[in-house]
């Protein structure tokens, strides 16, 4: 039997806590009301157990119980969010960064195609948005601004704050994807003068099927969905009482362990990334950045990219979005980042998690950087 590989893939996917889990089981066998079944326990358990849960997830991003509404994931988030704030015959503009996630660019795409008008702001080096194109990109029929908070590939975090006092200086409504955010860097969505932002449950140990979309003075979001008027009528839908109970307790979870998981993966990432410079003509992306703590993104010259993943045995990494790994090309993200096509093949992501250990790490270090030398020797 094969034994089984490194993960360092959290980006992607993570594992469910056991905590998570164990507060989970229950609403699958005898919890399993239906949470629109008013007219008894079993109902009333089940709407008891989702406004806990959105209690929960409020208090991990600094909101009110009454802003979360439940979804599937992220992408619902994103899409009821975008779509639900466009009106056609009103305001028409749209400001979104190159950098984003596919669920948002894909998004804007189609919307552009139902005559929105969509400003794709460009990033520096390292991955950051200029707030003087962003100010300048602002018009009076600018709807929307829609930034992620961290980037999935890269951990890049934007200037978040400094981006909601300008959209609430134009009276314009920000919107953030923030799923690779939550759990792993402090969040208050009111400060940062963020209206509206997306998550998802399984991006920070909770099941996967689960996500919220988070919605400040915004009030006239229209549904995408229709038939029951469940979350204020907003997602219509029988509610995943389960994996809506795992999303609440996995915010509680990682409330609890945010500060030393930041501090432990720092300096795990740190020393990685320290260790494979040291291979000479390395970089690492978004290096002068804020970043999140876990993740490292690395490009390697004098490498054939399509050789380095199937070289990577034992290791589970990654080349980009888990959500666009299917499609062989180049990161959309790290070539709006000023890589070329060659650079961006040759770079990995390498996203630590709450199961990493050092060991890991250090083995980790020791496949990557036998990998890189041996396909440039074969180039030489």
């Amino acid at each position: 039997m094969s034994k089984q590989p490194i993960y360092l893939d959290y980006n992607a996917t993570t594992p469910v806590d056991e905590q998570v889990l164990e507060e989970m089981l229950p609403y699958f066998t005898s919890k399993f009301g239906n949470a629109s079944s008013v007219q008894h326990t079993f109902g009333w358990d089940a709407e008891e157990a989702i406004d806990i849960s959105r209690e929960k997830v409020a208090k991990s991003i600094g909101a009110k119980p009454s802003e979360i509404i439940f979804t599937s994931g992220a992408t619902e988030a994103i899409n009821l969010a975008l779509f639900g704030s466009y009106n056609e015959g009103e305001k028409n503009h749209i400001i979104t960064s190159k950098t984003e996630h596919k669920a948002v660019l894909d998004t804007c795409e189609e919307l552009e195609k139902r005559g929105a008008k969509i400003t794709y702001l460009k990033v520096d080096r390292n991955g950051i948005i200029d707030l003087n194109e962003l100010k300048a990109s602002i018009s009076d029929q600018t709807l929307l601004v829609s930034i992620m908070s961290a980037n999935n590939e890269t951990g890049v975090l934007q200037p978040m704050d400094e981006i909601g006092e300008i959209c609430k200086e134009r009276n314009i409504l920000l919107f953030s994807d923030a799923t690779q955010a939550l759990g792993k860097t402090p969040l208050n969505l009111e400060e940062a003068n963020i209206d509206m932002a997306a998550f998802s449950a399984h991006k920070m140990y909770g099941p996967k099927g689960v996500g919220a979309l988070y919605i400040g003075k915004q009030s006239n979001l229209q549904p995408q969905a229709f038939g029951g008027g469940h979350e204020k009528g907003l997602r219509s839908g029988t509610q995943n009482v389960p994996g809506i109970v795992g999303f609440g307790k996995a915010c509680e979870v990682a409330n609890n362990l945010i500060e030393n998981e930041i501090e432990r993966l720092s300096q795990l990432r740190d020393w990685l990334e320290k260790e494979l410079l040291q291979l000479g003509s390395t970089t690492i992306n978004g290096e002068k950045a804020n970043r999140l703590s876990h993740v490292a993104n690395v490009s390697f010259e004098n490498v054939e990219g399509n050789k380095l993943m199937r070289a990577l045995k034992g290791l589970a990494v990654s080349q980009g979005s888990a959500c666009n790994s299917s499609v062989i090309e180049p990161s959309h993200v790290l070539k709006a980042m000023g890589l070329n096509d060659r650079l961006a093949y040759a770079s990995l992501r390498i996203s630590l998690g709450r199961q990493t250990t050092e060991e890991e790490v250090r083995k980790a270090v020791q496949i990557i950087r036998g990998s890189v030398e041996q396909l440039r020797m074969q180039l030489q």
